[in-house]
């Protein structure tokens, strides 16, 4: 998501108010971790946990839109201690003509998976849009132009300011008729079922994003903050969550594995609460649906560098923490990180957004993967972290063997405060390339605890400490020290 000028204009003036399915067929090869479950926390959070009941964090990157991803790329995520990516997928791409998959494009989604699974990362799969598909000038993202409507209605874009291209009305008539008319419905419904058909059981499929920054028709002038407000909860509450419960059926028609994840509107990124319901899973056994917002400030999206007075974290974090947690539903934030961090304001940003996070999620993927000087590139020309992105490549625990309470990475100095579970067990933290690039040393407080693997990190490989304990004592307070 990348908001300009008349657009970025909009949403600042908003800021100013405030089933069951068949078995799966078996896949060869090593077996990615998946959550087995989730546990929830005394404040309310809901975490990803993994059989032996421990609380996970999963950390990564999103793929570069529709870009060939090489293998190379896959294993140097992994390698710097990451654990999860999510790939953009286009209905315009796989589906060119009704009913007809193209096979070359679903083996490239495939081998994304495969190398994924190599290399020991989940997968989400995105399914992305830009201002709605190739028909409005988006090259072949989002949905077809065979399945474009537009009632013969204008649409001028602005090489400036894409996003400013959803309120175009011949925009604005393709979403309404993807969300009211039946046979459209039927297309869509069917796609999703196909993908999903396609993909189920493989080891590294987390789940899906079901719906890229949804948007819809807006009834009156955008410009007024209240009318877009308005438009964003009469969608939630309507169109759109007849949407994700069609596309909920269609994917548990033939995959009840998967995570599916559903998204507000980009109208949380101002503070601006979802308006979206609880959404029932028809799968056998517990709820696998998980919350998706995007983590963007309209300032530094429009060019600004970011103002921390400007109260954005605490707005964002207000307005997407009621939802998940009435619903009991894990928070991955799929896109989050500002076009540059290499100023001082955008630099705070990151390391704000990443302390934030820990609060309310169980992982996210930043945007995006790539090497370039500027450009939302989280690695420089260098292939090391880009200036001002430090924060995201710092430790994080993947496993906790109890309730994680807080985490905190200062100038060399990580440290992780969390309970001990009923269960004792080991808790593993990852060290990032460049995390501690003097070395790490550990110290521990607490009863019954031991160290019992450390593995330093070096130029090219991710580090990790390991700590132990027993099954006596559940609810003891661990502090976990690391210093460089």
């Amino acid at each position: 998501m990348r908001i300009r000028r008349t657009a970025a204009a909009l949403l600042l003036a908003l800021a100013a108010l405030w089933g069951s399915a068949p078995p799966a067929p078996a896949r060869t090869g090593p077996a990615t971790r998946l959550p087995a479950g989730t546990t929830t926390t005394a404040d309310g959070r809901t975490l990803f946990a993994d059989s032996a009941g421990r609380a996970l964090q999963l950390r990564g990157f999103n793929l570069d839109k529709y870009a060939e991803a090489r293998d190379e790329d896959l294993r140097t995520i992994a390698a710097d201690g990451f654990t999860l990516v999510r790939i953009a997928i286009s209905w315009a791409r796989l589906e060119p003509a009704p009913g007809r998959l193209d096979r070359t494009e679903l083996s490239r989604v495939e081998r994304l998976l495969d190398s994924a699974q190599r290399h020991g990362l989940l997968v989400v799969v995105d399914f992305h849009q830009d201002v709605y598909g190739p028909a409005f000038g988006g090259g072949d993202r989002g949905v077809p132009t065979w399945a474009t409507r537009d009632d013969g209605l204008p649409f001028t874009p602005d090489p400036d300011d894409w996003f400013a291209g959803y309120f175009q009305p011949a925009v604005q008539a393709a979403f309404r008729h993807l969300y009211d008319d039946p046979d459209l419905r039927r297309a869509q419904s069917g796609f999703y079922t196909a993908v999903a058909r396609a993909l189920r059981g493989h080891p590294a499929l987390l789940g899906y994003d079901l719906f890229n920054e949804p948007f819809g028709p807006v009834d009156g002038d955008p410009a007024d903050p209240a009318v877009l407000a308005a438009a964003a909860a009469e969608l939630e509450q309507g169109r759109l969550a007849g949407m994700y419960r069609r596309l909920i059926d269609a994917v548990r028609r033939v995959d009840d594995r998967s995570w599916l994840f559903v998204e507000p509107t980009v109208l949380v990124g101002q503070g601006v609460p979802t308006a979206l319901p609880r959404f029932a899973d028809p799968r056998r056994g517990p709820a696998r649906i998980g919350y998706a917002p995007h983590f963007y400030d309209t300032a530094v999206e429009a060019g600004r560098d970011w103002d921390p007075s400007d109260g954005f974290v605490e707005a964002y974090t207000a307005a997407i923490t009621a939802y998940p947690q009435a619903a009991r539903m894990p928070v991955l934030v799929g896109e989050w990180g500002p076009p540059s961090a290499r100023t001082p304001g955008n630099a705070a940003l990151i390391d704000r957004q990443v302390a934030a996070m820990q609060a309310f999620a169980t992982g996210w993927t930043m945007w995006y993967w790539c090497l370039g000087d500027g450009g939302y590139c989280a690695l420089g020309p260098d292939g090391r972290p880009a200036a001002g992105d430090g924060p995201a490549f710092g430790p994080y625990p993947v496993a906790t063997a109890g309730v994680p309470l807080a985490q905190s990475f200062r100038a060399d100095r990580f440290t992780l405060e969390f309970t001990s579970g009923a269960r004792g067990g080991v808790s593993e933290l990852t060290l990032p390339v460049g995390s501690f690039p003097h070395g790490v040393r550990v110290s521990l407080t607490g009863a019954g605890r031991t160290v019992t693997d450390v593995r330093q990190p070096t130029a090219d490989r991710a580090g990790t400490v390991r700590v132990r304990l027993p099954d006596t004592r559940p609810g003891s307070r661990v502090t976990v020290t690391l210093t460089g």
